[in-house]
């Protein structure tokens, strides 16, 4: 167990002095008061679309609360006092409301001070079940398994167990809604292992016969028998039958590391997925071996045994790599009890030429037969959609050239040719054909809605990408003529999104939607799509910056490379600017992407009309500062044919960053003079890459990013060539090697507890080392117990002060820099 940081001492160091005792600092109260404004709730509604619950979202924990005890094991984060998650963002309180007109009403019942999380609707839509964590002190915190009536507004504990939640989503709902499915600590557990004080022996992993065994980074990671015996004590777990009506916990099965328990349509079996050992000490959990079992929920016993699956150890590193063996084992959603699962025909290799890549198989209740195939696909699966007994889509999906195609299967004529319903790059936004819709059925199981006057339609929500941006839309689709009829697209002056369909009858056609605007806060309405009357809201936010002025003064800005690619960024100005006001000091913020195709990688992204809701890693704070803010400025990194993007990675990069300050200097608002440029992980590691091979930039400031890629060697974000195969590539886009060159001030920030894969806080601590031994000026600040994306209110505030004080200093107004 590593221990985290207690205290609010931060380490800072310039370029010739030793680490510093330092307190927290704040920064102007403009950008305190935009980091604090109110949160908007959360919103759940109920499968049969009558009813909301409307989550109160707790505020920004403090750096205490972050860092209480933390165990970092398999790559999972969890408190040792609860058995449960150690980073959740909690709901605090429920409302429920009646649609359309209802009022909100306050649920009764709950502790104060609630922590809750999972909210889960029972298939009737009766009951809301829900995790309460009590933090507690030393070993007596918790997690419970709690209820809500909502008809009376009331919620109770149901289970005197407490949960072990150490996996997140530790119960289930049976079809039945009288019953759900929890994994508990089990009874009589006894204290944890202690830590050996005098290990036995040394940690020993050894390789050979030719077996590659090449991973990802991972954070968190199994370290040494130690370890192993935590990791067994807080991740086993007993599987219990809850009744809903006295809280009556029934055992089921044996105590073990269960990751996953879930109930068959009909009730009567349980899917159980259970992790066990020779656990692996550079590989996460997700790759330990595992037994998938079949349990009959009334007697708890085994009924089947699916698979016993090794670790996966072999596992090619190409992003469309799977493990050899069956696997995605799950419960078809339409039909009472039939298991679906799918094997690679390539060894797991998608370097391996074959014409069929993936086989998917189902096993129907009582298990004895043997299973049957249904489809053979020719590129790799990437999931399913059940509809009825005669409809069903699978997707597939090929990563070399991001193409992916989306088959309609007969699951009543197993192994019959697949029909491509649609097909093309994932990357081509424009013409994407939206998201199959699903919703969830008697048995508490998510289907595809299906409708039409023949009742061989689907729906079809998409983001409606365009040259004029983002335009939701809702298309219904008859699978028979192949015919769409669009019901709705989101139009100007507004940017509204589906959230869900409550009646595709043809009659009304309703819809829920999210809708905001550039000065309206999100809220939810209902539509009628069958007409053009205007939505009637549900809820009322209200506007979190209304002290400030209520909105920000926004332009969405497009602009072309050097090579023709079209490019966007989001320009943000202080509320009073003025043309005449000239130039502005000016932060840009970005955040590279991978792209197979010219043309895609110029589509708009985004839209014009959407509300800004400033989260604490934004930009946009400095327009109270007087500065310009270039926000979500468009970096496509391109690599056709058999080019990769990353090949010109570095060239790429600068002319994306200068085409965007050629535009805002062009129309008067950008100061090329005065620029600062930002980003965080990816995009700290491309602010570090522009420092170094460009004099675009006054300043740089890079958050939580990883610089040295061969610290990554078996690949990293969207490249799958490791070291070995492209020594070059990593070389030419590690800024570490070029820590020489960067002669611009950089402020490097870093999360203590990063636990992101390949952003190790020693590659921020590395570079900062080099910077330092080359001169440069440099700032390196560690937040006390933070992860990859940071939560306690101090250390959040502290960063905005470190940020503004570095733009002000080496970009608002600089100073000459002393010639190395």
């Amino acid at each position: 167990m590593k221990k985290l940081l207690f205290s609010a001492t931060l380490l800072l160091a310039a370029a010739v002095s030793p680490a510093q005792d330092f307190k927290y600092q704040t920064p102007p109260k403009a950008i305190q008061d935009l980091l604090l404004a109110p949160l908007t709730p959360r919103l759940s509604l109920s499968s049969d679309g009558r009813t909301i619950a409307l989550l109160q979202v707790q505020d920004f924990s403090t750096v205490a609360e972050l860092a209480q005890p933390e165990l970092r094991l398999a790559g999972l984060r969890f408190n040792p006092r609860t058995n449960g998650p150690s980073r959740v963002s909690y709901a605090v309180g429920i409302k429920l409301k009646k649609l359309p007109n209802g009022p909100e009403i306050e649920v009764k019942g709950l502790p104060a001070q609630a922590r809750i999380s999972s909210p889960t609707w029972s298939p009737d839509n009766a009951t809301v079940a829900f995790a309460l964590t009590t933090p507690g002190s030393g070993t007596d915190g918790r997690v419970e398994l709690w209820v809500l009536d909502v008809a009376s507004a009331t919620a109770r504990r149901l289970l005197a167990q407490p949960l072990n939640d150490a996996f997140g989503s530790s119960f289930e709902w049976v079809s039945d809604s009288k019953t759900l499915l929890a994994r508990t600590v089990p009874a009589g557990r006894g204290a944890a292992p202690s830590a050996d004080t005098a290990p036995t022996g040394p940690a020993v992993q050894e390789s050979g016969g030719g077996k590659k065994s090449g991973a990802r980074t991972y954070q968190d990671l199994l370290k040494n028998p130690a370890d192993e015996r935590l990791f067994d004590y807080y991740a086993t777990s007993q599987l219990v039958k809850v009744s809903l009506a006295d809280g009556s916990a029934q055992p089921l099965g044996q105590p073990g590391v269960i990751q996953t328990a879930s109930p068959s349509p009909d009730g009567k079996y349980v899917l159980l997925r259970t992790r066990h050992r020779p656990y692996s000490y550079q590989l996460p959990i997700s790759s330990f071996p595992q037994r998938i079992d079949v349990l009959d929920l009334a007697a708890g016993s085994v009924v089947k045994t699916v698979a016993d699956l090794p670790l996966a150890d072999n596992v090619p590193t190409n992003f469309d790599a799977v493990p050899a063996g069956p696997r995605s084992h799950s419960w078809r959603t339409d039909v009472p009890a039939t298991l679906y699962y799918v094997e690679a025909q390539d060894g797991g290799d998608p370097k391996v030429k074959v014409d069929v890549r993936d086989k998917l198989f189902t096993l129907s209740a009582p298990f004895t037969a043997s299973a049957q195939e249904l489809a053979a696909l020719p590129l790799r699966f990437g999931g399913m959609s059940w509809g009825t007994d005669k409809l069903a889509l699978a997707e597939g999906y090929r990563w070399a050239d991001r193409h992916q195609t989306t088959w309609l299967l007969n699951p009543s004529a197993p192994a019959t040719p697949l029909t491509v319903l649609f097909d093309g790059s994932e990357q081509d936004t424009y013409h994407n054909p939206g998201t199959p819709y699903e919703h969830r059925n008697a048995q508490g199981k998510y289907v595809l809605l299906t409708g039409g006057s023949t009742g061989q339609s689907i729906y079809l929500l998409g983001e409606g990408a365009s040259p004029e941006g983002d335009r939701p839309f809702v298309d219904e689709l008859d699978l028979a003529t192949k015919k769409t009829i669009r019901w709705w697209r989101s139009e100007a002056p507004a940017y509204e999104i589906p959230v869900a369909i409550l009646d595709a009858s043809g009659k009304h056609r309703e819809l829920l939607t999210r809708r905001e605007s550039l000065t309206q806060n999100p809220n939810y309405y209902l539509r009628d799509a069958s007409k053009k009357a205007a939505p009637k809201a549900i809820t009322n936010f209200a506007n979190p910056y209304a002290a400030f002025g209520g909105s920000f003064k926004k332009q969405v800005l497009h602009y072309k490379r050097a090579d023709g690619v079209d490019l966007t960024a989001d320009l943000y100005m202080p509320q009073n600017y003025k043309k005449t006001d000239g130039p502005l000091p000016t932060l840009m913020e970005a955040y590279p992407v991978e792209f197979k195709d010219k043309s895609n990688a110029g589509q708009v992204s985004g839209s014009p009309y959407t509300f800004t809701r400033l989260s604490w890693a934004s930009p946009v704070y400095w327009v109270t500062q007087g500065y310009a803010v270039l926000a979500n400025a468009s970096v496509p990194i391109v690599g056709e044919g058999s080019k990769e993007p990353n090949d010109t990675y570095t060239e790429q990069l600068v002319s994306s960053a200068k085409a965007a300050i050629d535009e805002g200097a062009r129309l008067g608002v950008v100061d090329p003079a005065r620029v600062g440029v930002m980003g965080h992980s990816y995009g700290a590691f491309m602010t570090a890459n522009l420092l170094a091979h460009s004099s675009l930039f006054k300043a740089g400031i890079a958050r939580s990013g990883a610089y040295n890629r061969t610290l990554t060697p078996f690949g990293f974000q969207g490249e799958e060539r490791t070291y070995w195969q492209a020594p070059e590539v990593y070389n030419a886009m590690s800024p570490f090697n070029f820590a020489d060159k960067i002669k611009t001030p950089i402020l490097l920030i870093h999360g203590e507890a990063d636990n992101n894969s390949g952003t190790f806080p020693i590659q921020s601590e590395r570079f900062f080392a080099a910077l330092r031994g080359q001169g440069a000026t440099a700032r390196y600040v560690v937040l006390p117990a933070e992860a990859h994306s940071y939560a306690a209110r101090e250390n959040l505030l502290h960063m905005l002060w470190e940020m503004d004080s570095w733009l002000n200093k080496y970009v608002k107004t600089p100073t000459p820099q002393p010639a190395n």
